[in-house]
């Protein structure tokens, strides 16, 4: 089961039809077929070898899937690399994972040059424009390989992808998955939940270099829809394009719903070829779902909890979101799901418990097959038999649904009391004058912690730390209120949406200082 075989297998069936849509370039599956092989001899050629390691630190573009597929049709390991890192964090990223190949735009170029000096003689190449000297152009490189289809792959090893977690908790992580991972999970168990067709057409709004953006490539290929790749996401644009190309699945983050409301609700006859918002990341936010449903009702929503290490894990169909609006879902079909106490031992019904999840043997199914140079790593989170700990908390309620509670590391200690985040950022959401919260524990003499709030605010109102502070006496708990509040203009996030709490804690910190 390669992810290779998938581009020609789609070329046969569907070779004239419009697999990419991406600025000015239309690019049929025939198209694409030819350039990723291509790509892949002229690789081999080049004296590259399965399962070396490949990074693409490559904004969102048709070149980044062309590059992708040829690199795992010569049997190279993907390492996408997102451009709203930093310098350090790539240079991290490539220190750790020491590729044999870096792909990089014009606007990576620098850092990718710099970075390159403390590797072992990399293969620069870049993805658009001219090559400097010691670089080649991707359009050369292409140009240099057959059209002929590459040899076959060896069953095993099957590794395919090393994507680096967010590093919300420390130094990210290099999850493994293997090309049955990527082609099970994120190709057909994807297409089956989204009932994506030939006939559908993704708006790409996520990063490629991110899990989310690669899976609606799978997607394409196992279907033979359309995938129309937004270079930068903006909230008009993405109005436009589904007006415009006849979108009908936005994959998103709820952030990128959030952003795009005003849009929406100044136009929603533009979003009639529109059925299904398939959202993961983070949990979708109940008062934005009214707010689309108000705008919108006849758009479905289809919105899962998922990770880098585990992939799907539940989700929470269209038909069920007004009923149960809170919650992240059942567990999807295939796929195990436990909630256990700190000693592993499952959790009563309606208690919160970690989240332990399984799906066969680890780099078969949904799971990833471990970390890259983590030995010690795997072994805190793989236990009792392959169940995966995800460090989420979560509760489960008679139906079976779950509900998202916290990050284990988001708890709050205060005064012996366990705090959750989550819970106390709900009630920070429900003021009006905020736009988006978080919160995190800070140091604090009496009672261990305290909770500490970051606000975004709505543009046009006003409130104060102590405003908001009695806005939630009445809706939670005295002692989760927050003790301290703090505005700031937006909240640092990572590339996939998620909020930077590991930032927030040093600007608490330097405000100690």
């Amino acid at each position: 089961m390669k992810l290779g075989s998938l581009f020609s297998g789609m070329a046969q069936r569907r070779a004239d039809h419009v697999a990419i849509i991406c600025k000015d370039r239309r690019i049929t599956f025939r198209e694409l077929e030819g350039t990723t092989n291509r790509i892949a001899n002229a690789l081999l050629a080049r004296g590259l070898k399965p399962l070396d390691r490949m990074a693409l630190w490559v904004p969102n573009s048709a070149e980044i899937v062309e590059a992708m597929g040829g690199v795992v049709k010569m049997g190279g390991i993907i390492v996408p690399i997102s451009t709203r890192l930093t310098l350090s964090e790539v240079q991290f990223i490539l220190g750790d994972v020491e590729p044999r190949v870096v792909f990089f735009s014009p606007e990576t170029r620098k850092g990718a040059r710099e970075a390159a000096t403390k590797m072992d003689n990399p293969v620069l190449i870049v993805t658009e424009g001219e090559a400097e000297p010691g670089e080649i152009a991707l359009s050369t490189l292409a140009a240099e390989g057959s059209d002929a289809p590459p040899p076959y792959l060896p069953a095993d090893p099957d590794d395919c992808l090393i994507a680096y977690t967010s590093g919300t908790t420390g130094h990210p992580k290099g999850a493994i998955s293997t090309h049955a991972n990527l082609v099970f999970s994120a190709g057909f168990l994807n297409a089956t939940e989204f009932q994506v067709t030939a006939d559908d057409a993704i708006l790409v709004t996520t990063p490629i270099a991110h899990r989310i953006g690669l899976s609606r490539i799978t997607n394409m290929l196992t279907t033979g829809c359309r995938l129309v790749i937004m270079t930068r996401f903006d909230p008009v644009e993405a109005v436009d394009l589904i007006e415009k190309e006849g979108i009908t699945i936005l994959g998103c983050v709820p952030t990128v719903v959030r952003l795009m409301m005003p849009e929406i609700e100044k136009r929603p006859q533009a979003l009639k070829p529109l059925r299904l918002i398939s959202a993961t990341g983070e949990v979708f936010p109940v008062e934005l779902k009214k707010r689309l449903f108000a705008a919108v009702p006849d758009v479905g929503i289809y919105s899962y909890y998922a990770g880098t290490e585990p992939a799907s894990v539940a989700a929470l169909l269209p038909h069920e979101q007004r009923g149960n609006p809170g919650s992240m879902g059942r567990a999807i079909p295939g796929v195990e799901v436990r909630l256990v106490d700190q000693e592993l031992k499952d959790v009563p019904l309606g208690t919160t418990g970690e989240i332990l999840v399984r799906c066969g043997r680890p780099g078969l199914f949904t799971m990833m097959k471990g970390y890259y140079k983590r030995p010690e790593a795997n072994k805190e989170v793989f236990v009792q038999d392959g169940w995966l700990r995800t460090g989420d908390l979560a509760y489960k309620d008679a139906e079976g649904y779950f509900y998202f509670v916290d990050r284990a590391k988001d708890m709050v200690v205060s005064g012996g009391f366990n705090i959750y985040s989550k819970e106390v950022e709900l009630a920070l959401l429900s003021h009006p004058a905020v736009a988006d919260a978080a919160v995190i524990g800070i140091p604090d003499e009496e009672y261990g912690e305290a909770v500490m709030a970051f606000i975004e605010q709505k543009p046009g109102t006003t409130a104060t730390p102590e405003e908001i502070i009695e806005h939630c006496r009445d809706r939670i708990a005295s002692y989760k209120k927050p003790r301290h509040v703090r505005f700031i203009p937006t909240l640092p996030r990572t590339g996939t949406g998620k909020v930077q709490k590991g930032e927030l804690r040093k600007l608490a910190a330097a405000e100690k200082t």
